[in-house]
């Protein structure tokens, strides 16, 4: 009896070796008495997409009854909405899902993570993305990383939807990772409100590696001449210039900005500071919007301060930029010194503001600046056309503007093709920066 069972088991194993499973790794495990059990389990996981290199890498999952371990654990999956396609990766990165219980292992985390408003229809995304989440203990760094969040101003009622978008999070150790980036944010200048909001919004940025991405990102950009004191504002505004392969990014974005727009290295640092953006426009969207001021007549010299002053026009809408150019040129006539001074006035709505303001001031009989006319809130303008004439002081001291109201206005106008494939331009609430 010995000799035939140990005789079976020398079949079993030159099978599983057939298939390039090493035998000695299952020297522990109990398989099954024959080779047709044996090869029933490959035949059923093969069904599944995986392929002899899969069961090579993780030869325990021989060791799974079809009917008692895989088919309740993936019947479950399926019933929670995992796609089959999704099936195949999803067992190469956490094979020992199946030899989960449903009711022990399973269960529980499908449960944690709808008691953290992910949404019954995310969850299998959830699971799809992050696999490995389903050998997590409920009272492990799943619920120290949320208590963390939540600690720094991670609202609540947003943390389902931190999880749906980056379910890597609840494997982070606080410790090692998420306090460690939170803290070095904050050495820059970046409130703990702000880095929350930044999480609410990008929370995939806590995935950036801090020694190997985010640090050197950041001597990066100072060493191309942004101020230490920007960037607070540079992070909230842009937290994907964390993340990106930035150094080779600044050094072709700084010899284009100087060879096409004549901006010098210092002035590329303060472009940075104004429109972190920048840094991922595409070569082909800067030399239009170059091309279309210079045709308006411009000097090139000219187009180097105003996109020093103002880098968003290197991210509008040119058809809108179009409408305002005409409209400047031929309705409302004046110099184009004016908006050599104040380019902001392309990122102002023709129909929205610049027009009926336009008209309002010439009904009044006022003759004043474009600073003046646009760069404040519908409620002070309506103030001041309550006004019998304008202070030269009013005037000089609204002759700016401020580009953080600026970025808010051209975020809904930036065009995705004009931003290279890294880029994902958006703004973030900074109102809580240093």
């Amino acid at each position: 009896m010995e000799r035939g069972r140990a005789a079976r088991r020398a079949d079993v194993d030159a099978f599983l070796a057939s298939l390039g499973v090493d035998p000695g790794e299952l020297a522990g495990l109990e398989l099954p008495a024959t080779v047709d059990v044996v090869r029933e389990r490959v035949e059923f996981l093969h069904s599944l997409g995986l392929s002899n290199d899969d069961l090579a890498a993780y030869p325990l999952s021989l060791g799974c009854s079809v009917r008692k371990n895989m088919v309740p654990v993936l019947d479950y999956l399926g019933k929670l909405g995992v796609r089959q396609d999704a099936l195949p990766d999803l067992l190469r990165r956490y094979p020992q899902v199946l030899h989960a219980s449903v009711v022990v292992d399973l269960a529980p985390v499908v449960k944690y993570l709808q008691g953290m408003d992910v949404r019954p229809h995310d969850v299998p995304r959830v699971l799809e993305r992050y696999p490995e989440l389903l050998g997590f203990k409920l009272e492990g760094t799943m619920s120290t990383s949320v208590a963390y969040l939540v600690g720094i101003g991670v609202a609540r009622r947003q943390i389902g939807s931190v999880i749906t978008r980056f379910p890597e999070v609840l494997g982070m150790r606080v410790g090692k990772i998420i306090k460690p980036f939170v803290e070095h944010l904050e050495g820059i200048g970046l409130q703990r409100l702000a880095i929350a909001r930044i999480v609410e919004n990008k929370p995939y940025v806590l995935g950036f590696g801090l020694e190997d991405r985010v640090k050197p990102n950041i001597e990066a950009i100072l060493e191309f001449g942004v101020r230490k004191e920007a960037l607070a504002y540079i992070v909230a505004q842009y937290p994907d210039i964390l993340g990106i392969e930035l150094r080779d990014k600044l050094v072709e974005q700084q010899s284009l900005f100087e060879s096409s727009i004549l901006v010098s290295s210092e002035d590329f640092g303060r472009v940075i500071e104004r429109m972190p953006q920048a840094i991922s426009l595409g070569r082909t969207a800067v030399l239009k919007h170059v091309s279309f001021l210079t045709a308006c007549g411009f000097l090139l010299s000219q187009v180097s301060k105003m996109v020093v002053a103002c880098p968003q026009l290197l991210a509008l809408n040119m058809d809108i930029m179009k409408m305002s150019f005409e409209y400047f040129q031929n309705e409302m006539e004046r110099d184009l010194e004016e908006l050599v001074e104040f380019p902001a006035f392309f990122t102002y709505g023709l129909e929205s503001t610049v027009r009926p303001r336009h008209e309002m001031v010439s009904k009044k009989g006022f003759t004043c600046s474009l600073a003046w006319l646009l760069n404040c809130s519908d409620a002070k303008f309506d103030e001041r056309m309550k006004y019998d004439t304008i202070g030269i002081e009013e005037m000089e001291a609204d002759n700016s503007f401020y580009t953080n109201a600026l970025s808010e206005r051209v975020e809904d106008e930036v065009e995705d093709e004009d931003l290279d494939d890294d880029s994902d331009y958006d703004s973030t609430d900074d109102e809580f920066i240093e």
